[in-house]
């Protein structure tokens, strides 16, 4: 059986304001995968200096782990996304929306602004929900 994946947009709360969907439910789904925090590290241990390259990084990274599983962006329910300052987030934004364009309806989506991690290189940090 296929998951079904359903956006919740009640009509009482002012939309999304950007591309992301305020809920998603699920139905049918057989697992749940967990993808841990990814941060902007490429296989050979380089870290892009821009938030954008990290996040495109973390994002592939995670859909990396969740094809291991059988999974792809279209599983995804939840991205929730850490950079370290304001001026990361339309970098990362872009990195997220390029990473979900084809999947209808997008993902529910936070992002969380954060003092850092574990190397002050590191500017972006996403984790993934998925549901197939």
């Amino acid at each position: 059986m296929t998951a079904r994946r359903r956006a919740l947009s009640p009509a009482g709360i002012a939309p999304p304001f950007a591309r992301y969907s305020h809920g998603i439910a699920v139905e049918g789904a057989g697992r749940i995968v967990a993808v841990s925090g990814q941060l902007g590290l490429a296989r050979d241990g380089t870290v892009p200096p821009d938030a954008e390259a990290q996040a495109r990084i973390c994002l592939a990274n995670g859909l990396a782990i969740l094809a291991e599983a059988g999974l792809g962006p279209e599983h995804v329910l939840r991205v929730t996304g850490f950079v370290t300052d304001r001026a990361h987030m339309a970098g990362y934004m872009r990195a997220r929306d390029a990473a979900f364009a084809g999947v209808d309806p997008p993902p529910a989506s936070t992002l969380i602004i954060v003092s850092g991690f574990t190397r002050p290189e590191f500017l972006v940090e996403v984790e993934l929900l998925a549901a197939g």
